[in-house]
């Protein structure tokens, strides 16, 4: 089977289908750089973001404690939860059964080892996008290991706002220097 596909230009199309001024000037404001995350969005699936779970998280601010997260995830007792808590965020709007983002409770065996062999990684360094999970090195003084984990909520003038889960035991909102030796990386899913 042999299939040849020829695609027309928006200049020929405009051509063939007698364009009026007007139509060709939105057409033009359209194919600007403005719009360009839009058609990324229509053509490739990819956006430049996803508001769904942070919207999710926000709605957790407060929470102290961790138990409707680690609970849900299956535990019996109290544990860090803030893995439990991105995995519950992420529940919550689809994404585990969607294949999205993984239903983990250990940051780096099952969070940052799930989006490195999807290929959804980027290492610290990198500038999120509203939805993207990030990962922390703190405990043992940067070993390259993640010992907690959030979801990025915005990025502005150079800091990365995040909503966490167990942030002294307690669903906060933080922000660090987008360049913090803390990040270790960031889960890039495909909203």
């Amino acid at each position: 089977l042999y299939i040849e596909i020829q695609g027309k230009s928006v200049e020929e199309m405009s051509n063939i289908y007698n364009f009026s001024e007007n139509q060709l000037q939105q057409i033009a404001e359209l194919r600007s750089d403005k719009y360009k995350d839009l058609w990324s969005n229509v053509l490739y699936g990819s956006s430049g973001g996803n508001t769904n779970i942070v919207e999710v998280a926000s709605s957790q601010l407060g929470n102290v404690g961790g138990q409707p997260y680690w609970s849900w995830y299956g535990f019996n007792s109290r544990v860090e939860w803030c893995a439990t808590f991105v995995s519950w965020c992420a529940n919550q709007c689809g994404y585990i059964e969607n294949g999205i983002i993984p239903k983990f409770a250990s940051c780096e065996s099952e969070g940052v080892a799930w989006f490195q062999a999807c290929g959804l990684w980027q290492n610290g360094g990198y500038t999120p996008k509203p939805g993207d999970i990030i990962f922390f090195d703190w405990a043992d003084k940067h070993d390259g290991i993640s010992d907690h984990v959030g979801i990025v909520k915005c990025v502005e003038n150079g800091r990365v706002y995040t909503i966490e889960g167990n942030s002294n035991d307690s669903c906060k909102e933080r922000n660090y220097d987008l360049n913090s030796s803390e990040i270790r990386g960031y889960g890039t899913p495909m909203y």
